[in-house]
């Protein structure tokens, strides 16, 4: 009899053992996942308005939880919240125009103000090509982004072909870095069309504008 309870009660411990090391099911990316960014090994483009991020490697793939009433770094668009995707642009003088479309798809309201980082990224490994994008114009002033709601920055593509080729160095680059404003942590989209960059970091070859309201369609 006593050999009995022995038995049950070193069973009920396995249970409970078994039970405790068993998967807890599989988890996925929700709304604000963070774009997966290429390796990078080279320096960041400039997001702050103080200065270029100290971090060069990409941030891994995630996202973030917060409940509806609160509002996370003083309510600032990071990483997470945004999506990114190109808008329907134009061209003048040599240099194509698209607007680059941030759209929030946090559960919360979040706000967005200045300039975003912009950078051609080439390679496998995920590298920078040439200089930064320069700002074009003033800050503009905040937005305030609605789960859902979009705004918007037109960058500017200068066509390498107006440089010598032993000034420009040309890449092919297979898409853009994008710090958004205020933030420090990367995101990237790529390219749906063949682009080529100079690698020589003295040419002027993008340029940014401030943050707007809306997809900023030209």
């Amino acid at each position: 009899m006593i050999r009995a309870r022995i038995l049950a009660v070193t069973a009920a411990a396995l249970t409970v053992g078994l039970a405790a090391c068993s998967p807890g099911g599989s988890s996925a990316d929700g709304p604000g996942s963070v774009i997966q960014d290429p390796p990078a090994n080279s320096a960041p483009a400039e997001s702050t308005e103080s200065g270029t991020p100290a971090e060069t490697t990409a941030p891994a793939v995630g996202s973030t939880t917060a409940r509806p009433d609160q509002q996370p770094d003083n309510g600032l668009c990071k990483a997470p919240d945004l999506q990114l995707s190109f808008g329907k642009g134009g061209a003048a003088a040599g240099t194509a125009y698209r607007p680059l479309i941030f759209t929030n798809t946090s559960g919360h309201r979040c706000v967005i103000q200045g300039f975003p980082g912009v950078s051609y990224v080439g390679g496998n490994d995920g590298h920078q090509v040439g200089a930064a994008a320069s700002r074009v114009d003033e800050k503009g002033p905040p937005i305030t982004l609605e789960p859902g709601e979009q705004a918007s920055a037109v960058i500017g593509y200068v066509a390498v072909e107006n440089y010598e080729p032993e000034n420009c160095r040309p890449e092919p680059v297979r898409g853009l870095r994008i710090y958004p404003p205020q933030e420090t942590a990367s995101m990237y989209i790529e390219f749906d069309y063949a682009e080529t960059g100079c690698t020589n970091d003295k040419v002027h070859q993008l340029s940014v504008q401030t943050m707007k309201p809306g997809r900023g369609d030209r």
